[in-house]
């Protein structure tokens, strides 16, 4: 028999959608003492590489994660200020119209969408490739370092992160793309 963590707080992120479940998870880690635990609950698949991600980027401990009936809840230790770390955003960033613009053009390069896989089934920008986050550290090996990327999800969160991800391995040409696909005007396909 497992112990049951011990939390300070619960947050209930549950029927959220990405950026929300880290929005919320960061202003309630704000508000929170060093060491203090924070149990969010979500829904969203997304949420378990978003918050990994966030916590990882900020200095904060992701403790753990238990999936119930589709209710992900996490575990997270909020770090002392000397444990913290300034969020960071990528720098490189462009619009959608401006993405929409470059695909005419026909300028060579490669959208990368981090979405889950049934985001991604329902509406995709043609011939995006699919990587869900939460998957892309182990499936670097399939994208090569020297082609432009364009990196896209569903409001810019989730791609932020990925283009952090992607520069801290050595890629120089990545752009995240806002506000994603919760925007987007252009050409689009589904399963």
């Amino acid at each position: 028999m497992s112990a049951a963590i011990q939390t300070n707080r619960t947050l209930d992120c549950e029927g959220m959608a990405c950026p929300l479940p880290v929005v919320k998870t960061k202003k309630a880690m704000d508000e929170m003492k060093a060491g203090e635990v924070l149990e969010v609950r979500a829904t969203d698949k997304g949420s378990v590489a978003d918050l990994q991600s966030w916590a990882n980027r900020t200095g904060h401990q992701y403790i753990g994660l238990k999936e119930e009936g589709g209710i992900y809840r996490h575990f997270l230790r909020k770090s002392s200020d000397s444990e913290t770390k300034p969020e960071t955003k990528h720098p490189h960033v462009i619009g959608n119209e401006e993405l929409t613009r470059r695909m005419a053009d026909g300028g060579k390069l490669r959208i990368l969408d981090v979405r889950e896989p049934a985001e991604y089934s329902f509406q995709r920008i043609p011939g995006a490739i699919s990587i869900p986050m939460g998957e892309l550290e182990h499936k670097l090996d399939s994208l090569p370092k020297d082609e432009e990327y364009m990196v896209i999800c569903r409001t810019g969160t989730r791609s932020d992160l990925a283009c952090q991800l992607l520069a801290e391995r050595g890629y120089t040409k990545v752009t995240n793309v806002v506000p994603g696909m919760s925007g987007w005007e252009g050409p689009v396909e589904q399963d």
